[in-house]
Parts: C-alpha cells; sequence; structure tokens
C-alpha cells in the first residue's frame, strides 16, 4: 500500500506540466550582487530546435559528469541507452559509449557475487540494453562507473540491474558487474577504494572494494538493507510505475570524509537519510528532522547539503550535527530526530544540487518550474533564479567554477536538452 507521501509524489509526477522554456543564448542571465551567470549555448535534440546546436545522441539526458581533469564531461541519455563524452574546450563530440549487450561481452562481466538472485529465469540475462542514470569516477578519473536503472527485458526493474565501468582513457566498457533492482545515485569513497550504490527499487544498498588498479580483482563487500527489503512480483508484461511505491525510494548518496559511515537519502516513505557503519559493516538506522522528499546529498567543508523535491528547498546542518545524531541510533532505536536544519526555499522540483569550489554558492535544477536556482551559503538565501530548458535534473560544475553543466530529462514537449552556463564571480 502506498504510503501518503508517495500517492503525493505520483500525483506531482501526474500533474500537468508546466509551459516549455527554451532560453535564449547570451540573452538569459542572472545578474546578481555577488554573481552573474550566463546561458552560453546547449545540445539539444528537440522539435523544432536550432540545427546548429542538434545532437540525435542527447537523448533524454539524466545526468552529466565532467571528468577530474577538466579535459572532457560525459552525458548519460537515460532513453538513448548511451553515454556521450565531449570535449570541454571545443565542445565537439569525442565518443559514443553504447550500453548494448549480448553473448561477447560475456568476458567483461565480475564473477556473480551471489548477492543479487533473479526471480525470474531469462533466456539470455547478458543480452540486454541499459538506461544510464547516475554516474562517478573513480582511480583519479581513469574510470567512470554508470548504472542502469533496468535492463531493457525488465520492464518493471524488479530483477538485477547492472553498472557499467568505462575506461576513460579509451572510452569503452572493461568491466560489468550485477546490481540490486533499479539503482541510481552511486558514490566512490573518500580514499578512492569503494564504490556504493543506492537501489532505488528494493531498499537496498550495494558497496564494492575497488583498491587497486586490477579490474579483475574488484569485488562486492555486501549488500544492506534499510529497514526492509521490498518484496517484488510486478507484472512481466505490462508496465508499472517504479518511481513511486518503492519503499524509501534511495537516493542521494555519500560518504561521510573520515570514510566511516555512508549517509544515503530517502526520498519515498517516512524519509530521512539512512546510516551504515563501514566499519561494522551494518545499517544503523535513519536520521530524521528534515523535510521529506530529500532527493540529493551534498558534502562541502562543514555542512551537509540536501535538496527537497517536491516542496523546493536546499537545507543543511553542521556535519559534526550528523555524527552526534548517528551517536544517538542504537539496536533498539532505529530513527533519531535531528532539528536545526537551515532553509532556503528555491523554485519547485529540486533535484541535483552542486557547489562552488570555494563554497560559497549552491546551485539547484529546479525540475518542475524549469529554473536553475542559486543559494547564498553565507546567509542561506536565493541570489536569484534563471530558465533553463525544461525540465532541468542533472548538474554538474568545473573545478574552477566556472562553468555550470545542466541537463533536461525528456518530458512531453520539453527536455531533450544539456545548457551550459558561465559564471563570473563579481
Amino acid at each position: 500500500m502506498l504510503s501518503i507521501l508517495n500517492i503525493l509524489l505520483a500525483l506531482v509526477l501526474a500533474g500537468a506540466n508546466p509551459p516549455v522554456v527554451h532560453p535564449t543564448p547570451g540573452v538569459t542571465r542572472l545578474d546578481a550582487d555577488s554573481v552573474v551567470i550566463t546561458f552560453v549555448t546547449r545540445k539539444q535534440n528537440y522539435a523544432g530546435g536550432d540545427a546548429a546546436t542538434r545532437d540525435e545522441d542527447i537523448f533524454s539526458p539524466k545526468s552529466v559528469h565532467i571528468h577530474p581533469d577538466g579535459s572532457k564531461y560525459y552525458v548519460n541519455s537515460l532513453e538513448g541507452m548511451r553515454t556521450v563524452a565531449f570535449d570541454f574546450a571545443s565542445g565537439g563530440k569525442r565518443a559514443v559509449i553504447h550500453h548494448r549487450f549480448d553473448s561477447t561481452a560475456l568476458d567483461r562481466w565480475a564473477p556473480d557475487s551471489g548477492l543479487f538472485p533473479f526471480s525470474y529465469t531469462y533466456k539470455e540475462p547478458g543480452t540486454f540494453s541499459g538506461k544510464p542514470v547516475e554516474s562517478t569516477f573513480s582511480h583519479g578519473g581513469r574510470y567512470l562507473w554508470v548504472p542502469y536503472y533496468r535492463r531493457s527485458y525488465d520492464i518493471n526493474a524488479q530483477d538485477p540491474s547492472a553498472v557499467a565501468v568505462i575506461d576513460t582513457q579509451c572510452d569503452s566498457i572493461v568491466r560489468l558487474f550485477e546490481t540490486g533492482p533499479l539503482p541510481k545515485m552511486i558514490a566512490t569513497s573518500p580514499d578512492g577504494t569503494r564504490i556504493a550504490i543506492a537501489h532505488w527499487g528494493d531498499n537496498t544498498v550495494g558497496l564494492l572494494d575497488i583498491a587497486g588498479e586490477d579490474v579483475a580483482a574488484w569485488h562486492y563487500i555486501g549488500c544492506y538493507t534499510v529497514d526492509y527489503k521490498l518484496k517484488l512480483n510486478y507484472s512481466r508484461t505490462t508496465p508499472v510505475n517504479r518511481d513511486v511505491g518503492s519503499g524509501y525510494c534511495l537516493r542521494g548518496t555519500v560518504f561521510t570524509p573520515d570514510g566511516r559511515y555512508l549517509l544515503v537519502g530517502c526520498m519515498g516513505g517516512t524519509g530521512g537519510i539512512a546510516v551504515i557503519d563501514l566499519v561494522q559493516e551494518r545499517y544503523l538506522g535513519r536520521i530524521l528532522g528534515m523535510m521529506s522528499n530529500l532527493r540529493h546529498l551534498l558534502l562541502h567543508g562543514d555542512y551537509l547539503y540536501a535538496s527537497i523535491n517536491s516542496k523546493g528547498y536546499v537545507q543543511r546542518i553542521p556535519l559534526r550535527r550528523i555524527y552526534d545524531a548517528i551517536s544517538d541510533l542504537q539496536p533498539d532505536k532505529k530513527t533519531t530526530v535531528l532539528d536545526g536544519w537551515e532553509s532556503c526555499k528555491v523554485p519547485a522540483g529540486a533535484r541535483t544540487i552542486v557547489i562552488s569550489p570555494d563554497g560559497r554558492f549552491v546551485f539547484a535544477a529546479c525540475n518542475f518550474s524549469s529554473k536553475i536556482a542559486v543559494v547564498d551559503t553565507r546567509t542561506m538565501k536565493l541570489v536569484g533564479t534563471l530558465d533553463a530548458d525544461s525540465y532541468p535534473v542533472g548538474l554538474d560544475i568545473s573545478q574552477d567554477g566556472r562553468y555550470l553543466f545542466s541537463t533536461s530529462q525528456a518530458r512531453d514537449a520539453g527536455g531533450n536538452a544539456v545548457d551550459i552556463f558561465r559564471i563570473d564571480y563579481k
């Protein structure tokens, strides 16, 4: 039975979309006291778009991630089932990585971990196309990890999906691991030795050991359940909406700076932040107290930041308070309430958030309102907003803080665009 929050979220997702927005390069800008942000250009694949910026590999782009060395950036085209690499300086296309597999890819699969059993017997489970969602770099940028929303034959994302490892030196897939159902967020530990994958589909989180340079030696450490594991028994032929009714809908995922804990945002259910102790190798419980429908988590300096999707907020709290709350979780006390969150109202549908390198500004992709919001972290006040192609969902910022990239996932007549903004700090 759906929780009240999931019912409300379903109504929001099913509601009428706002008017489609396509900002004008060089004209669309935010000129505030502390910062000027200018819409520079886009890559798009929508009806009526300028032929000069059209790119047919941009097909419902879900996320964008800039390589650590700043040489290129990667766009995950969810419905296009491909990851596209672009040159950062010229904007030219460097590679298109297709997520299609058959028996010729069997040698790239890691040995079965035994953690993610299939509930249904597929004739050729290794023959499928994958829908890329998020990504994370490891080994100093040598590898890009890309999880798949689902395998193409699993229409309701109820069986194991997969994560691809792309060698960024040759932009090709060199390793595949199975995952739990419907993986979305993925994160690399501060010391670069572990990868965490949050499974939206069944309230579980997978953890891999990726220490060392030998790809063949990487392996799963375990899979942790947040309170309870969902029992999945959907139709094999009739699609259902798996974006709602998926328990806690695990999303934002970050390691604490000391690598001791993994924090996972719960976008659905009763919400909160799930805590996994990586030393004791067990799930501890959930921290409550922030607003519900938490989507993204971000750590910078002394603060943990969170985006609140439906209501449109950016919240933060000192990291030391998170540690205090963790110490309050006990085997017989699986939740604790943490108050004192600072809040900044932004337009509705706050999805991905990123922060400027100096920590001065937080940028939020506001999906429902087709806006990029800018928050001044000194005051936790909204600096302003500017239009983005409908409907922004993914964000990344260059290491020098000068360029902001957003992805607009396809929905109705909107989306199918990657926007590039220039940031000038006053």
